[in-house]
């Protein structure tokens, strides 16, 4: 069984749900959830937000955009708990970083840095990580490699 089917197979089994708020990824994550069969039970929503206006109509504070960075763990936080909050999910995911090329509209952050959190509205707790991608790796590898060997094991070891 495909780690997202088991992803699905436990929020199915537990009646629990998920939303995500992506920006650099660009709702690869979402696409991969919508592929498996079940997903409409579990998934409350998607947003992708790719701008900074996008994020702040969202819920995001733009003083933690100004202090830390778009690119940053701190964005990436807040957008997994309004992903969760605006969906009313158990679980929300936030994602952020740059893939490839250094934003022009965007100062700070690291290239290839990828922020990534997860909460639990539950127990009101958070996974957070970071992920340096390989340079090698064309913008559609990135966003693949990022979701099956990083994303989605973690949201599955934090869920169980």
């Amino acid at each position: 069984m495909k780690m997202i089917e088991q992803i699905i197979e436990i929020l199915t089994k537990n009646n629990q749900t998920i939303a995500t708020m992506e920006s650099c990824t660009g709702g690869a994550l979402v696409s991969a959830i919508t592929d498996i069969p079940g997903a409409s039970e579990v998934l409350k929503s998607s947003i992708v937000t790719y701008s900074n206006e996008a994020k702040i109509d969202f819920g995001i504070n733009p003083e933690t955009i100004d202090k830390y960075t778009v690119y940053s763990e701190e964005v990436a936080t807040e957008m997994a708990y309004y992903a969760s909050l605006q969906a009313n999910s158990t679980y929300g995911i936030g994602i952020t970083g740059q893939i490839g090329r250094k934003d022009p509209n965007n100062e700070g952050g690291n290239l290839n840095l990828v922020h990534i959190s997860i909460y639990d509205s539950v127990n009101e707790t958070y996974k957070n990580f970071n992920y340096s991608l390989p340079k090698s790796l064309s913008r559609k590898e990135a966003k693949e490699h990022l979701i099956n060997e990083v994303i989605l094991p973690n949201i599955l070891n934090f869920i169980k």
